[in-house]
């Protein structure tokens, strides 16, 4: 609970906000963002997928009942060949991506699709489903397939209880956050967004404790990185294992 007390004290917190007073209480937005794919790679999609025109469809289609109807996007038929290649292919480089895998622990990726926005479509406000028909969704995930100054507008934005934050991602960029947080895609003004989106299923449901778990990990593996293997090492190592094993489900 968060009290504001009255008379002198009052006149003290007058300077600050509800947020700075919530921010003691609640942890501040959680998210990584990484460049997951090189030029080449980027190319290769943007090829292969922009050129299946009969193979987009309404956004709608996908979205809970309360998503569809804020949602105004097109998306890449998901039982398409080109579709279930190039969703393959995102999900084993994720897979094979030590930072990811330590931030998000991913038992599951699943729910993989391309979308695309051109002038005046967005996505409203909205909370991802908690469970889908390919898994439960911890953590969502958006993949940038067109670089950030080939469009204007359709910024994603990632609203917390006491924050809010804008991204526009590089070209190969990709961004994770937990899919408890409402988020939006602003109107697109000029150009087109392509991006690949998706969840992720982790062994550990808990923000907080897969923030620990990544903290943990990071540091153990910097330690390791600057003065090498020791015993006392080795007890983070262990720690962190056991930890993951009893957090995990």
């Amino acid at each position: 609970m968060v009290t504001l007390y009255k008379s002198n004290e009052q006149e003290s917190l007058k300077k600050f906000s509800i947020h700075d007073l919530v921010s003691f209480f609640i942890p501040k937005m959680n998210y990584l963002t990484h460049q997951l794919l090189n030029e080449e790679e980027i190319e290769i999609l943007n090829n292969n997928i922009n050129k299946q025109n009969k193979l987009w469809e309404d956004g709608k289609k996908t979205a809970g009942s309360h998503a569809s109807k804020v949602k105004n996007n097109l998306q890449l038929n998901r039982n398409s060949e080109v579709s279930k290649k190039y969703s393959q292919l995102l999900n084993k480089k994720i897979l094979a991506n030590s930072l990811i895998k330590s931030f998000s622990l991913p038992k599951i990726i699943h729910g993989t699709m391309f979308t695309k926005s051109s002038q005046n479509m967005s996505y409203g406000r909205h909370i991802d489903n908690p469970f889908m028909s390919s898994g439960r969704s911890d953590l969502s995930f958006t993949i940038s397939l067109t670089n950030k100054d080939s469009y204007e507008g359709g910024e994603l934005v990632i609203e917390t209880i006491n924050s809010e934050k804008e991204f526009k991602l590089n070209a190969g960029e990709m961004i994770i956050y937990p899919s408890t947080y409402l988020h939006s895609v602003k109107e697109i003004k000029n150009g087109e967004r392509l991006v690949c989106v998706g969840w992720i299923e982790s062994y550990v449901k808990s923000i907080e404790q897969r923030e620990y778990l990544f903290d943990l990990d990071a540091g153990a593996r910097g330690l390791l990185a600057k003065n090498g293997r020791s015993d006392e090492l080795d007890l983070v190592f262990k720690s962190y294992s056991n930890f993951l094993r009893l957090l995990g489900n």
